[in-house]
């Protein structure tokens, strides 16, 4: 396999893996972390002024799995499977920063990013994601809560 068609190859897994990131962590969020792990997720609802959250033990859990696909994408068997791994393990990593940057960082406070407010489409994921702090319900995903809200309001508008 050439340089190039490993890169398209990394490229396309890693941003399908991107895309469906969020819808996953919309559903895990939702049904997981607003369910059954309440207990650790709650932290994160409630004013803090720690650094830490125990919340913040859900947020790695998809870490080992990125790395691990990572690695085998390094080490393992050249081919097609090695370099797809590879690829999907550098989405859920880029993800997973871009997760960190935007909800921790810009909507939380806890990293100084206050300067992603410049922008309109951060402004108005901040403030979806404050809409599910105060009602502790959807939406549940990040990136696409504010479309998310927009579908919830406009079936509104036509009941």
């Amino acid at each position: 396999m050439s340089g190039l068609e490993k890169a398209v190859v990394w490229l396309l897994a890693g941003g399908l893996t991107m895309g469906l990131m969020e819808g996953w962590s919309a559903v895990l969020h939702g049904r997981i972390w607003h369910g059954p792990l309440w207990r650790l997720h709650r932290s994160h609802h409630r004013p803090s002024d720690s650094a830490f959250e125990l919340n913040d033990s859900l947020s790695v859990t998809h870490a080992p799995i990125a790395m691990a696909l990572i690695l085998f994408g390094c080490l393992g068997a050249p081919g097609l499977p090695r370099e797809f791994a590879f690829g999907v393990g550098l989405g859920m990593t880029l993800f997973g920063l871009a997760y960190v940057i935007v909800h921790d960082g810009f909507i939380h406070g806890r990293l100084p990013c206050a300067w992603l407010g410049r922008f309109g489409v951060m402004r108005r994921i901040r403030n979806a994601h404050l809409i599910h702090h105060r009602q502790n319900g959807p939406p549940y995903g990040l990136f696409l809560g504010p479309m998310a809200l927009r579908r919830r309001n406009d079936r509104r508008r036509r009941q």
